[in-house]
């Protein structure tokens, strides 16, 4: 199963993390393919539907189809609730079809992208899409991208951060929820735990320990880990490394 990521335009770059493409072989493929929460919402098309997904705070099981080339924007954490016009909560572990968020404009542009063919051109009317939006999109939140930018990091606090930023806790949860779709005590696990991702092909490789992992990324414990693994991914960390 190919897999390939593209990066944005840099007209788009302080909102969208990339774009990309997953090809589905004909035969041999999975029924399914394990997503894991990235702090990030993706607009995906998929056969003929163009929805929103995400943000995830757990595994989800995407299907594959037989030789479809499913086609996404990722969007960068804490901006969604900006590019969508609603608070990213609402669509906290769901996908939803972006006509019911865009309500014409969803439409038109799921349209456009059926039309567009080839995978590498649907993915220039996403970045089109959100280029003619952006006129009239809110400001993105300052406070929460300031935020966002230490968390995930050995030794973050949530209490510490919100001191640090000169606001409350409460206040920066109200906001969380409404940037990126949850509180910041959950984006930094998710964050620290793409760290762990990010590891597994060296730990595969036998070039480095779970519990030297474990301590490197900031968890107290090799438990810590483990416990975070399991809760993001539904699998343990060595099983995730090995998938």
């Amino acid at each position: 199963m190919a897999y390939r990521e593209f990066g944005p335009r840099v007209e788009l770059s302080d909102l969208v993390v990339c774009t990309w493409e997953r090809e589905v072989p004909l035969a041999g493929a999975r029924p399914a393919q394990r997503v894991l929460p990235d702090g990030c919402t993706d607009l995906v098309w998929r056969g003929s539907e163009l929805t929103v997904a995400g943000p995830d705070s757990r595994p989800f099981m995407s299907p594959l189809e037989p030789g479809a080339t499913v086609v996404g924007l990722r969007l960068r954490p804490g901006v969604a609730g900006h590019v969508l016009g609603l608070p990213a909560s609402e669509l906290r572990d769901m996908r939803a079809w972006l006509a019911d968020i865009w309500e014409g404009d969803g439409l038109e542009l799921e349209e456009c992208v059926g039309a567009a063919g080839a995978p590498a051109r649907r993915r220039e009317v996403l970045e089109d899409a959100l280029l003619e939006r952006r006129p009239g999109m809110e400001e993105l939140d300052p406070l929460v991208l300031a935020a966002a930018r230490r968390l995930g990091l050995p030794g973050s606090r949530v209490r510490s951060l919100s001191r640090a930023l000169g606001t409350s806790e409460r206040q920066l949860l109200r906001r969380f929820n409404a940037a990126v779709g949850y509180g910041p005590k959950v984006l930094d696990r998710v964050l620290r735990f793409q760290r762990f991702v990010s590891l597994a092909p060296t730990l595969a490789a036998g070039d480095a320990g779970l519990a030297r992992a474990a301590a490197e990324l900031g968890y107290a414990d090799q438990a810590h880990l483990t416990r975070d693994c399991v809760r993001l991914s539904g699998l343990t960390p060595a099983r995730l490394v090995h998938a």
